[in-house]
This record gives structure tokens, sequence and C-alpha cells, in this order.
């Protein structure tokens, strides 16, 4: 193999990348095996809400918006990614599921979450889940063409922009109530502050817009999507330390001092990928370098030179969070690989390497499947949360498979 400077790797790093790359396709047919197997409800429809840390089936768990909408989205985008038959299927029937109960008719966009027989049981409109929405239908339609899929992403896109946009500061709210009106608890989880705009809702608002865009070439999206790119460049990502920001009030007042490392990694590498998107080679450069920037902050700040894995969170200087979340470690993967493509640098590679190798030493599963939620920190995995469940979901890792096999392909 050899890099876009066109020198060749050096000897082992490419034997490791290869491996890397090999590792990953077969983690992905396992994730998705995984998911398909042990979590298709084929009594009530669709996908059942919750496998407990332990392997436990709750069949009568609840349905959240997030778990369904990034199932559609990693089944879409994997029988997209090689083709596979059942992959299609099993997108087919989270669309089916997703349209038929998640959305609501009456109001506009998707409720939050459903009891385990499809009926509403909490009906806010978190932005959040809304991106996700227009994220995974997006994704459908690239993969199927159904003008269904599209017809629903461009209204909750829409919905956004009329109820969310902040047409005099820039940005968008957190969440609103059902029919669209302003609630005073905004918070996306028990763990986030109540504040009016956060990096988080942010990101994935921008990973919508950005399938959304490659899903319409639409002027109105495009320039939104444009817009939050550069309200990561001037408000989210601090320029002296290249991490990210993560709170504000609705006046772009920094309202938290606290890093997640998680968060840095995959921004880096979505800044990239939404440039991209747009076709913008100015901004393609600005976000490349931005990106190197905070792949190297993260690699000097956030990993444990114990075993290559990321921390969770750093309130400066010191790290508040020594769990090490399945999540971050795949994004981690796609990070530094997106650093390794965009400078030439091999520490990138060697960091993406020693990110895949932490996954299969401590997050895989052996026994039962799927990734733990985390390694704790002290050592040992995390069987307190779920292994699928509201926020467990087939996203993170699945993403990051076929990614590794789009960076690394030969």
């Amino acid at each position: 193999m050899k890099k876009e400077n066109g020198k060749a790797d050096p000897p082992g790093i490419s034997g490791e990348l290869e491996h890397l790359h090999s590792a990953a396709q077969q983690s992905l047919r396992d994730i998705l095996e995984w998911w398909e197997t042990r979590m298709t409800d084929r009594q009530n429809g669709g996908y059942y809400g919750r496998i407990d840390g332990h392997g436990r089936l709750h069949p009568e768990a609840d349905k959240g918006v997030i778990l369904n909408a990034r199932i559609l989205w990693t089944f879409s985008a994997a029988a997209r990614y090689n083709g596979t038959a059942r992959y299609h299927e099993n997108a087919e029937r989270a669309f089916r599921y997703f349209s038929q109960y998640f959305h609501d008719e009456q109001e506009g966009g998707i409720y939050w979450m459903l009891d385990y027989q499809g009926k509403p049981v909490q009906t806010k409109k978190q932005v959040y889940a809304q991106a996700f929405a227009i994220y995974a239908l997006s994704e459908y339609y690239l993969l199927t063409r159904d003008p269904a899929a599209l017809e629903r992403a461009q209204e909750i896109f829409w919905l956004l922009e009329q109820y969310s946009l902040d047409r005099e500061r820039g940005g968008y709210f957190e969440a609103f109530s059902r029919d669209w009106q302003p609630l005073s608890d905004l918070r996306l989880s028990e763990k986030d502050a109540n504040e009016a705009k956060t990096m988080n809702t942010h990101l994935h608002v921008l990973e919508a817009y950005t399938a959304l865009f490659r899903a319409t070439r639409q002027a109105e999206v495009g320039a939104a999507l444009k817009g939050l790119i550069w309200l990561f460049l001037e408000k989210f990502v601090d320029p002296d330390t290249a991490h990210l920001r993560l709170f504000f009030d609705e006046h772009w007042a920094l309202k938290s001092d606290h890093i997640s490392f998680g968060h840095d990694i995959e921004a880096a590498w979505l800044l990239c990928d939404a440039a991209d998107a747009l076709g913008d080679a100015s901004l393609s450069k600005r976000t490349g370098e931005l990106a190197v920037r905070i792949a190297a902050a993260t690699l000097r700040e956030g990993i444990d030179p114990a075993d290559g894995g990321l921390w969770n969170e750093a309130a400066p200087p010191a790290v508040i969070d020594r769990n090490k979340d399945w999540w971050p470690q795949a994004e981690a993967v796609v990070g530094f690989l997106y650093a390794w493509k965009l400078s030439g640098n091999d520490v990138f590679a060697a960091a993406a390497i020693r990110s895949w190798q932490f996954i299969e030493t401590y997050l895989v599963d052996r026994a039962q499947g799927e990734w733990f939620w985390a390694l704790r920190a002290d050592g040992q995995p995390d069987r307190g949360n779920d292994k699928a469940g509201p926020w467990k979901c087939p996203y993170h890792n699945g993403r990051a498979c076929m990614m590794v096999g789009q960076l690394l392909a030969p």
C-alpha cells in the first residue's frame, strides 16, 4: 500500500494496515449478524429495544428513536457498501417500522420513544434525534431511491430550519415539545448540561445535512451545511487547543471547559467529509488541516499509554473519566486514519492500528458477540450498561468498519 504522497509505507505498517482492513471487514459481518439474529422483533415488528450487558433480552423494553434510526442507517450503509442482500432486507424492515411508528403524522418530525408495541411514550422533538432521522432516511434513499424516504428527510430538514435554527445568532436550539414549542429541559441525557446550544447536536445535524446534500444536491441544504461547517470553525473548535467546546447558552457564551476526546476525533473526520461533499476546495483544505491538528491533540492528550485506549473525558488539566467507551474507540480508528491519509504521517497510522488492537483485545465480546459498552477504569468490561439499547447501537462500530474498508481499499 502507498500513502497519498506516493511514498511506500515502511515495513510493518503496511502489513498491520492490511490486517486492520481484513479484520474490520470480518468485524462488520459479525456485528450485523448479531443485530439481525439477536435484535429482530418478529412479534411486534422492527427491532427489540434492549439487550443488557449480560446478554439478556428485554423484549418489552421501550424502543428509542436513536437506536432505530441508527439501525436503519447502518443496514442501509452496509447494503450500499457491499451489496449484501440480507443487509438490504434489514434496511427495508427498519424503514417500514420507522416510517409507520416513529413519524408524527400530526405535528411532523420524529417521536423520541415508543413502547414495545409501537405506541408513543415520549413525544418530544429532540433536534439530535431529528438529525439522526435525516441521516438514516437519506442513506436509505441512496440505497433504494425510494421517494418516500427522501420526502420524509426533506420534511424534517425544513422543520429544523423553521423551528430550531437561530436566525439571529446562528446555530440550532436543542429541543422542543411535540408541537415544536420551547422546553425548559433541553438535555439530551442526564449527563448533559441544560444549555440551548451544544456541540454534540450540531455535529450530528452536520452529519445529517451532509447525507441529505449527497442525496439531493439542493442549494438550500448545501447552504445550511456550509453554515454548520463555519460554526465549527468559528464557535466550536478552540483555535488554541484544537479541542471542541461543548456547551453554550443561546448567546454563545461558553458554559463548560470539559473535553470529550471521542467527539473531538469524530468531528475531525466528519468536518472533512462535509466539506468534501460540498466540493469546496478551500473548505476541504481548511478542515483537513484542522483534522490533523485535532488528531494530534487527541493522540497527545487522550490516549492511555498503558493500553492504547481513548479516555472518555477531561477537565483541564486532568482526565476525569478514565472509562473507555466503545464509540470513542471506533471513532479513533477512523479519525486517525483520516489524519494519516491527509498528512502522510505514519504516527497516525500507528495510532489507528493501536486503537483497533485495543478494540479487539478489550471490547469485542468473544463469548456473546458485539462489543461491550466500555472497558472500565478498573480494567474490567462494563456489563452494567447495555449491549444494545437506546444509546448502544451498531452505528459507531459498524460505520468504523466500513470507513476502514474505504480508507484502506487495496
